[in-house]
C-alpha cells in the first residue's frame, strides 16, 4: 500500500486539534522546567520522572499525529488500533501523576518558587486534560475502529504499567522490611502487563501456543496473589522502628492497594471471558 500524503483536513479534525494541543502544553512544560531548572534538585527521582514524562510522551504524540497524516499506519509493524490508545491512556496517567508530583515532591522544597514552575505546574495539568480527552475520543469511536486497549481490561493493563513505573520511583530508596520482596512482585507484576500490552501492539495474540485468554487469566490470578502479599508487606513497614520516609511510603502503599484493585478486576474480566468461552 503506497504512502498518502494526508490533507489538511486531517489536522483540523476534534482528535487531531486535541493531539496539537497536548504537543503544544508538551513543549511549554518541559521548556519551562529545563529554563528553571537551578532552583531544583537535580538528583531528585521525580524530577527525573517528571522530565521523562512530558519530553517522552511529546514525542509520542507528535510522531503519532505525523504519521497519521502522511498515512503511514501501513507501514508501521503495530497495530494502530491499539498504539494511539495506549499511548493516550498511559500518558494522562502519567501526566497527572507529574502534575501533582512536580509541586510536592520538587518545587515544595524550594523556598524561593518562581513563576515559571508555577506556569509549568498549570500547564502540565493542561495537558492531562487533552490526553483524558483524546482517550475518551478514541474509545468513543466505532466497534471497528477499536482494539482491545480501548476496552475495559485493555485500559487496566495500562493501569497496571502507569502503577508499576509510580511504584518504581517511589520504592527506589527504600531498603526497610521485605523491600526486596515487594520489588520483586512489583517487577513480576510489571513485566506480564506489559508483555500483554506489547503482544497487543504487535498484534501477536493468534501467534501464542497457548489460547491467549488463559494467559491473561494466569497472568492476573498470579498478580493478585503477588500484590495481595506486596499490600500486606506494605502495611507491616509502618510499624518498622526503622521505616524512613513515611510520606513516599504512604504513596507507594496507596499505588500498590490500586493496582490489587486494578489486578482483581482485571481477573473478573479474565474469567468472565474464559467462561464465555466454555
Amino acid at each position: 500500500m503506497p504512502v498518502i500524503l494526508g490533507e489538511l483536513n486531517v489536522l483540523t479534525t476534534p482528535l487531531s486539534l486535541v493531539r496539537v494541543s497536548e504537543i503544544v502544553c508538551g513543549c511549554v512544560v518541559f521548556s519551562l522546567v529545563a529554563s528553571g531548572s537551578e532552583s531544583i534538585s537535580s538528583d531528585d527521582n521525580f524530577r527525573v520522572f517528571c522530565m521523562f514524562t512530558w519530553c517522552f510522551f511529546f514525542t509520542m504524540s507528535l510522531l503519532i499525529l505525523l504519521v497519521e497524516f502522511i498515512q503511514f499506519q501501513s507501514l508501521i509493524p503495530v497495530s494502530w488500533k491499539n498504539l494511539p490508545v495506549t499511548v493516550s491512556a498511559l500518558a494522562g496517567l502519567m501526566t497527572l501523576t507529574a502534575s501533582v508530583s512536580f509541586p510536592w515532591f520538587v518545587v515544595k522544597e524550594n523556598k524561593d518558587i518562581s513563576a515559571k514552575m508555577i506556569m509549568a505546574t498549570i500547564f502540565s495539568c493542561l495537558t492531562f486534560v487533552f490526553y483524558t480527552v483524546e482517550t475518551y475520543l478514541l474509545k468513543s469511536q466505532d466497534a471497528e475502529q477499536r482494539g482491545y486497549m480501548a476496552s475495559a481490561p485493555g485500559l487496566l493493563k495500562t493501569f497496571e504499567v502507569f502503577g508499576g513505573c509510580v511504584i518504581f520511583v517511589l520504592a527506589s530508596e527504600q531498603r526497610e522490611g521485605f523491600a526486596w520482596w515487594r520489588t520483586l512482585v512489583y517487577c513480576c507484576c510489571f513485566l506480564m502487563s506489559l508483555s500483554t500490552i506489547a503482544v497487543m501492539l504487535g498484534d501477536c495474540a493468534g501467534r501464542c501456543l497457548l489460547p491467549f485468554d488463559r494467559i491473561l487469566a494466569a497472568f492476573s490470578c498470579l498478580s493478585v496473589l503477588l500484590y495481595t502479599s506486596a499490600a500486606v508487606l506494605c502495611i507491616y513497614g509502618y510499624v518498622q522502628p526503622k521505616s524512613k520516609d513515611l510520606e513516599r511510603h504512604l504513596f507507594c502503599t496507596v499505588i500498590t492497594f490500586l493496582n490489587l484493585l486494578a489486578y482483581s478486576v482485571d481477573l473478573a474480566f479474565s474469567i468472565r471471558l474464559l467462561c464465555h468461552r466454555v
